[in-house]
C-alpha cells in the first residue's frame, strides 16, 4: 500500500489551527462592541438628566437608580471584546472590571452630587480606576503591537491608524486620569473612545476578511508501493 505522509510543522508535529468559523465569530462580537457601547452610553447621556458630556466621564453613567445600565453595558461589551491577541483580551477584562467596580459619583452627577471629586474615593471607585487603566494600558500596548504586524505585512495604511489611535488615545487618557474635568480634558478623553472602538472594529472586521480565506490544503507526498 502506498506511504502518505503529511506536511509537519518544524518539530514535527500535525499542524493545527482553531476552527475558522469560532474565529470569525469572535471577531464579529468585536465588531459589535464598539456600536453597542456608543450606542447605549450616548442614549443614556442624552437622557438621563444631571449628565453633562463636557464635564462627566461616561463611566459616571453606572451610579443612579439606572447606573444597572451602564454596568451592564460595560461587562457586555468588555466580554465581546475578548479576541483577538492577548493584549486585546487584556483591554475587554478590564472592561468587565471597570463594570463591575463602578466609577464614584462626581462632578453633580446623579442629581445632588457635588461638583468635583469626593474628597475621599470609595474602594470600587479605586478598583474601577486601576482595572479601567490596565485595560487602557493594554488596548494602547495592542495598537503598537498590531501597528507593528501591520506594517511587516505590507498594510501600512492600517499600520498607521494602529499607531495613531494608540498615541492619541494615551494622550487622552494621560489627561483624564489627571483628574480634570475641563471639557476639553473630558471631551477630548471621549473622542478618543471614539477612535478606539473604530479601530477595534475595523481591525476585527479586516482579521475576519482573512480568516474568510480557505485555509490551505496540506501537501500529500505519496511513495510508490515496495
Amino acid at each position: 500500500m502506498p506511504n502518505t505522509r503529511y506536511q509537519t510543522d518544524r518539530q514535527g508535529s500535525p499542524r493545527t489551527t482553531p476552527p475558522a468559523s469560532a474565529t470569525r465569530l469572535l471577531l464579529a462580537c468585536g465588531i459589535a462592541a464598539g456600536p453597542l457601547y456608543l450606542l447605549v452610553s450616548y442614549t443614556q447621556a442624552l437622557l438621563r438628566p444631571g449628565f453633562d458630556a463636557a464635564h462627566n466621564d461616561l463611566s459616571v453613567l453606572a451610579n443612579g437608580d439606572l447606573g444597572w445600565i451602564q454596568t451592564t453595558n460595560l461587562i457586555l461589551t468588555g466580554a465581546l471584546t475578548l479576541w483577538g491577541s492577548a493584549l486585546i483580551g487584556i483591554y475587554g477584562a478590564g472592561l468587565v472590571g471597570a463594570g463591575i467596580f463602578s466609577a464614584d459619583p462626581m462632578n453633580g452627577f446623579p442629581q445632588g452630587t457635588p461638583p468635583g471629586h469626593p474628597a475621599s474615593g470609595s474602594l470600587h471607585g479605586f478598583l474601577h480606576f486601576i482595572t479601567a487603566g490596565v485595560g487602557f494600558a493594554a488596548l494602547i500596548a495592542g495598537c503598537c503591537v498590531l501597528s507593528r504586524r501591520f506594517y511587516s505585512s505590507g498594510n501600512r495604511r492600517l499600520g498607521a491608524f494602529s499607531l495613531a489611535t494608540g498615541v492619541l488615545f494615551l494622550a487622552a487618557f494621560a489627561g483624564i486620569a489627571s483628574g480634570s474635568t475641563s471639557a476639553v480634558i473630558v471631551l477630548g478623553f471621549t473622542a478618543a473612545v471614539v477612535l478606539a472602538w473604530t479601530w477595534l472594529a475595523i481591525t476585527a472586521t479586516h482579521l475576519r476578511r482573512i480568516h474568510h480565506l480557505p485555509p490551505p490544503v496540506p501537501h500529500q507526498l505519496s511513495t510508490p508501493p515496495h
